[in-house]
Order: structure tokens, then C-alpha cells, then sequence
């Protein structure tokens, strides 16, 4: 296996999949932001959502740090690379269809003063998932295409 099949430094914010870690940061910090502005009704599938969104921006953040410093050249980080997205791309998809039931079964429940702004949040952050759920799989093909490459 070659040890430079993974980019690293400044060649990461020019390679694909690496190119979505700027993205994978913008939509994961969305879901996070918008789950934590809404009042917790539901407590368990929303914490799961904010485990999930926490987990994964603070994972992609170290992630990062580690391709933009170079220390993701030996012979073992691509099978890393795919393990990880794989997994964040799984972990979102659980967060995003129990975010989206929350706000499904949000929808017929008593409207109290203010629950139509709560609800719109959660529509958007129910598609802010879905897009970083998108991002993840479509990291998580690349890397392993990459990975199948070497």
C-alpha cells in the first residue's frame, strides 16, 4: 500500500473526498446549533441527535487537524478514513430519521405560544441533517474508492 494515497497539508482543501470537510463542519454545526435552540420535549431522541451532531464535529474537527498536519501517512489511515465516515454517515442517518419522527410527531401535538417558530427550527434542522448525512456517504464512497485504489 503507498503511504501517500492520502493528501495532506494544503492539498486537502483540493482533493475529493477531503474537500467535504468543509461542509461536513458548516451543516454538523447547524444541526447541533438548531436541536440546542429548541425546547426538549422529546428528551431522548434529541439527545441522541445532539450525541450524534457533537460527536461527529468535534470527530471531523480532529479528523482535520490530522490530514492538514500530515500525520495520516502511514499504511493503516485509509481503511481508518472509510471506517470513520462510514460510522458518522451511519450515526447521522440514525440522528436524522429520529430528529425527522420528533418533528413529524411534533407537528400534531397541542400548539402552545411560540411552538410554530420551534417547529419550523426543527424542519430545518431535520434537513440539515439529511444534507450532512448526504455529505458523510458521499465522503465515505469516495474514501473507500480511495482507499480500494491503493
Amino acid at each position: 500500500m503507498s503511504a501517500a494515497v492520502l493528501p495532506s497539508g494544503g492539498s486537502i482543501f483540493t482533493t475529493l473526498p477531503d474537500v467535504l470537510f468543509f461542509p461536513e463542519f458548516v451543516f454538523g454545526g447547524l444541526v447541533w446549533t438548531l436541536v440546542a435552540s429548541t425546547q426538549v420535549v422529546f428528551p431522548n431522541p434529541l439527545g441522541w441527535v445532539m450525541f450524534v451532531s457533537i460527536f461527529c464535529f468535534v470527530m471531523t474537527t480532529i479528523w482535520f487537524f490530522i490530514f492538514l498536519t500530515g500525520k495520516n501517512q502511514s499504511g493503516i489511515w485509509p481503511s481508518l478514513d472509510v471506517g470513520y465516515h462510514a460510522t458518522a454517515a451511519l450515526f447521522y442517518l440514525s440522528a436524522s430519521v429520529l430528529l425527522a419522527l420528533v418533528t413529524i410527531t411534533s407537528r400534531v401535538s397541542p400548539l402552545a405560544s411560540g411552538f410554530f417558530k420551534i417547529y419550523q427550527i426543527l424542519i430545518a434542522a431535520v434537513v440539515m441533517a439529511f444534507i450532512t448525512t448526504l455529505l458523510y456517504c458521499i465522503h465515505a464512497m469516495f474514501s473507500a474508492f480511495r482507499w480500494k485504489s491503493s
